[in-house]
């Protein structure tokens, strides 16, 4: 397995676009992702969005994004309130998605899997497409009741270190969380082991993306 890799300074990404459907999907999803970029590039500019909160949501995500972006000289960090669980029919989160196509212009992109079982996470996969249709998009998986796991085409390997940070920081920043059964750090670690495995390389974790569509520059 040959890894797949930014050949040189001018190849990396500058801008990067985190969306989620709710407070704590993008740390789950790719926090630990998040924390190695701006490791290698504390210059990356970040827009880190989140769609769907109240009051304790939107202060536990605003948390939780001020310490994954700990590191960032350039972050913006927006927290919205459309209505959990009714993402198919708030014609608003298009309008929002149409504005953002006009601000935002990532080299890289961090969303939902279009497979993802929670109906809110597939409307933001399928919005995150159309509105960027010539652009990098990774899509991230989150555990959860409903399942629907499978096997992602892309890994980012993740050291001890980093792993332990985003289970810390998750545990820290999601208090509302903690008294469910799943949200564990049992649960993240050994979702970023399994990754870790598959990938091949020398780290032991990883988080997996699925790249639907990706253009190899030869």
């Amino acid at each position: 397995m040959i890894p797949l890799s930014f050949a040189n300074e001018s190849h990396k990404p500058r801008r990067v676009l985190c969306v989620g459907a709710h407070s704590d999907d993008i740390e789950i999803g790719c926090g630990g992702t998040i924390l190695r970029l701006l490791e290698s590039d504390p210059e990356l500019e970040v827009r880190w969005i989140v769609l769907s909160s109240n009051d304790e949501r939107e202060r536990e995500a605003r948390c939780a994004a001020s310490l994954f972006l700990a590191g960032c000289r350039h972050a913006e960090v927006t927290v919205l309130r459309f209505r959990d669980g009714f993402f198919p029919y708030t014609g608003e989160i298009k309008d929002f998605f149409e504005t953002l196509k006009s601000e935002a212009r990532p080299d890289l992109i961090f969303t939902h899997s279009r497979d993802d079982r929670h109906q809110d996470h597939r409307v933001v996969s399928e919005l995150t497409w159309n509105t960027f249709r010539n652009h990098a998009v990774l899509e991230y998986e989150i555990p959860k009741y409903d399942g629907g796991l499978s096997t992602p085409n892309l890994y980012v390997p993740i050291d001890d270190e980093t792993r332990s940070r985003k289970v810390e920081y998750l545990m820290r920043a999601f208090g509302s969380q903690r008294s469910r059964p799943w949200f564990t750090d049992e649960t993240f670690t050994g979702l970023m082991r399994l990754r870790g495995v598959e990938s091949g390389l020398t780290e032991p974790f990883a988080e997996g993306f699925f790249a639907k569509k990706l253009v190899l520059g030869l």
